[in-house]
């Protein structure tokens, strides 16, 4: 039997033979590119997947609920059940990893700017409140700076998507890799999922002879990690810890020693899967929160919790599902490479209602729905914290770590991520002696940019060359 018979048998079995009814009409090429598409999918479980997230309706849960426990090192701070620990014990033991070269930089970047009026990948966006620089070279020269303090070079991996990784390749050789040797990065695209008629079930086509696809989520990093080569590129350099973070935060620390070590310390952490979390600014802030659901301790998106739970408080009058997810997790390299090659259920798939252009792959006239048509499928990183034998959880403080670029406008945005930003160096300055300009309601009244070059920390300002007072208004970089 060929190839094409084979995938026709295959395609017939899963009531999607309607895929290859153009193949005849495409070029060699096209039919290879095709047969390859369709080769990567898990064609064997599409029957089931299709009844069960696409064809069925969604339930709503009764999962019994409880709030996730957290370990904390500023107890004014803290939320929920909290377990506070000696951050210096931490610190430590985090850059003891990072001196012995045992810690990667894992970022996830496969989104585009478009929502933010950008065209271009995310990662090439500019987020920095003064020299306008793009988020990646933000990490990039994190990266130089804990090269430096710590001796070592850091490997960076960079999980792309089909739709920006010629155009990331292309940014970082412009740039130069902002300094790093390029032979440090690797980048590697993430999996892809075809998008199916919510009625049908059947995979809806882009053009004869092309499924519509979209990128697997950000769950899919485990088997993009595998699949790439970028696993046994790990452990082949003695990497034991991957640092993960997602593209959209110039705040986020890339090796951030604490951390680590609450990630390497047995009493609290198996070493696998380590979280970090800030508390939430409001019951109705859009972030996914850390609970037990049904006794595994999980992540609940917004979109999932009730009114009422949502809104609940304790005894101090705190709420009670205040651990707010932030995409920030480390991750052994022995516990991803176990994650990518469990069974298809180990990680499950969550269903997005869209609305998708498609073509009736019968006669081949577009389609343009006016209301939601399709479901994707996609698969969440941290749903991995239910496989691992024992998650930790970190307590952080919002200022210091989380100013996300979502959105164009409002909360989440460019403009209120480089406030954040100014507000944390400002803050640096202070603490330096500097005399820093505030409006009426405490934020810094000044456009103030310190680079991971200068300063990782407001004690390492220390012996910096600064000026006694920043006036009202104007930008200062460092």
């Amino acid at each position: 039997m060929s190839r094409l018979d084979a995938m026709r048998s295959t395609l017939e079995a899963c009531r999607q033979s309607h895929l290859l009814q153009h193949i005849d009409g495409l070029s060699e090429i096209d039919q290879e590119v095709l047969l390859k598409r369709l080769e990567s999918l898990p064609l064997e479980s599409l029957p089931a997947m299709i009844e069960q997230l696409v064809l069925a309706a969604p339930v709503a849960g009764d999962g019994d609920l409880h709030p996730a426990p957290c370990v904390c090192i500023k107890p004014e701070q803290a939320c929920g059940s909290v377990d506070l620990i000696d951050a210096e014990d931490l610190r430590v033991r985090g850059e003891a990893m990072l001196e012995a070269g045992r810690v990667a930089a894992f970022t996830v970047a496969g989104g585009q700017g478009t929502r933010l009026g950008w065209n271009g990948p995310k990662g090439t966006f500019p987020a920095s409140p003064v020299s306008g620089k793009p988020l990646f070279r933000l990490f990039a020269e994190q990266i130089l700076a804990a090269e430096r303090r710590w001796g070592r070079t850091i490997r960076w991996y960079i999980m792309t998507s089909e739709s920006n990784d010629s155009q990331t390749r292309a940014f970082f050789l412009d740039n130069r890799c902002f300094g790093l040797d390029r032979r440090q990065i690797m980048m590697f695209p993430q999996g892809m999922m075809p998008a199916f008629d919510m009625k049908t079930g059947k995979i809806l086509l882009e053009r004869p002879g092309v499924p519509v696809m979209s990128p697997d989520g950000h769950g899919g990093s485990f088997h993009a990690l595998l699949a790439s080569g970028a696993i046994d590129h790990m452990e082949g350099r003695g990497i034991e810890a991957i640092s993960y973070f997602q593209v959209d935060n110039p705040l986020s620390p890339v090796l951030d020693p604490i951390f680590l070590g609450l990630h390497a310390d047995k009493a609290h952490s198996s070493g696998e899967f380590t979280s970090k979390m800030v508390s939430k600014a409001s019951p109705d802030e859009k972030v996914g929160v850390f609970a037990f659901i049904n006794g595994c301790l999980g992540v609940v998106e917004y979109t999932d919790l009730s009114e009422a739970e949502a809104r609940s408080t304790d005894e101090s009058g705190r709420l009670r599902f205040a651990a707010g997810n932030i995409a920030m997790h480390i991750i052994s390299t022995d516990f991803a490479r176990r994650v990518a090659t469990a069974g298809q259920d180990d990680l499950p798939w969550h269903r997005a209602v869209k609305k998708v252009s498609h073509i009736d792959h019968r006669t081949g006239e577009p389609m343009m729905p006016s209301e939601p048509n399709a479901i994707k499928l996609e698969r969440f990183v941290f749903d991995a914290m239910g496989i691992a034998a024992k998650p930790a959880i970190l307590e952080v403080d919002r200022a210091e770590q989380f100013a996300p670029i979502k959105n164009a406008t409002g909360i989440d945005s460019a403009e209120s991520s480089k406030q954040m930003q100014s507000d944390l160096y400002g803050d640096w300055l202070e603490q330096a002696g500097v005399q820093v300009p505030r409006r009426g309601d405490g934020h810094i009244d000044a456009a103030i940019e310190i680079s991971p070059l200068t300063a990782m920390s407001a004690s390492d300002l220390e012996g910096v060359d600064l000026p006694s007072k920043i006036a009202k208004g104007v930008s200062f970089a460092c």
